[in-house]
């Protein structure tokens, strides 16, 4: 596949995994050291902000972000009909490396994109040089109990049977109080921002209700203990207010990875507000070493075209 160099601008390319067409968006210069985004369950590519992206790219970084399959324009099927597994998503992501010709890359994934990169370290660490985990959890943990989802978001989740999905009104209102009960302290809750995020997702998604296909997801294979294997250096942020899975799981993470460091942010939920953008660009950035790739290094990340010497 011939990916084409951009700079600061975007394109989209449609990947194909057998039956699966999964939606692909880049961002900065292909030649530029590749870093794979991984968005968390029921949120498409569309969760990562564009600033965010953006200001990624211009930190000297091939940006990749996908939208999960029953998200976005990749492919879909009805709410509760579905059949795959976290390990089929794992595969996915393993696609869009393959389709852009990257034996190697970076990864950054929040929540369960972040459970998927772990995976992917484990896995296949040749293929990973750093892994950053934003409010995720440890893959297979075996500790003692850690706390999860706020009975708060677990009340407004069992309204899901209730929803209208062709009334649009219902529809935004449900996916905003779901931003609501995402953010934390640390400021007023920006009403606009979070409602045009959820404009655009509506705007893009096929069928907003097979979203929801994935809070029913689960694995086949025994992963337990499997985070004590993720050995390559990896940053972890998560936010002290998080109602999904609450800072002790990004504490669990930072004290039994054997290369992970842990950046709190205080008064931060489960979300990416306007307010913390610059902060994670600067210590995704500096964490992954963008400005100080040398030429060499930059070779590892790809594989040699046709037309260039082999």
């Amino acid at each position: 596949m011939t990916v084409s160099t951009y700079s600061l601008g975007h394109a989209d390319q449609i990947i194909s995994r057998g039956d699966t067409k999964i939606a692909t968006r880049t961002c900065g210069a292909s030649s530029d050291a590749p870093v794979l985004m991984l968005m968390g369950a029921t949120l498409s590519m569309d969760g990562w902000p564009d600033e965010l992206v953006t200001a990624l790219a211009g930190r000297g970084l091939y940006v990749i972000r996908f939208d999960h399959r029953d998200t976005g324009q990749s492919s879909t099927v009805p709410f509760g009909q579905a059949e795959y597994t976290v390990e089929d998503m794992m595969d996915d992501t393993l696609a869009i490396l393959d389709a852009y010709d990257l034996p190697k890359a970076h990864l950054v994934g929040m929540s369960l994109g972040g459970y998927i990169a772990q995976m992917i370290a484990v896995r296949l660490p040749e293929r990973v040089a750093t892994v950053t985990l934003i409010s995720s959890e440890p893959l297979g943990w075996d500790g003692p109990p850690l706390p999860h989802i706020s009975q708060e978001f677990l009340d407004h989740f069992s309204k899901l049977p209730t929803v209208d999905w062709d009334d649009p009104r219902a529809v935004t209102e449900f996916l905003m109080q779901s931003e609501r009960l995402s953010a934390g302290s640390g400021g007023e809750f920006d009403e606009n921002r979070a409602k045009a995020g959820v404009d655009r997702m509506l705007g893009r998604a096929q069928n907003i209700s097979s979203m929801f296909n994935h809070g029913a997801l689960s694995t086949t294979e025994d992963w337990a203990g499997q985070y004590r294997n993720v050995d390559q250096p990896t940053l972890v942020i998560h936010g002290e207010d998080d109602p999904i899975l609450p800072i002790e799981n990004g504490r669990a993470l930072a004290r039994s990875l054997p290369c992970a460091r842990l950046l709190s942010m205080p008064g931060v939920g489960h979300e990416l507000p306007a307010r913390v953008l610059d902060f994670l660009t600067d210590e995704i950035a500096a964490h992954i070493g963008a400005r100080h790739l040398h030429e060499r290094d930059r070779l590892l990340f790809r594989r040699p075209r046709p037309t260039e010497p082999q």
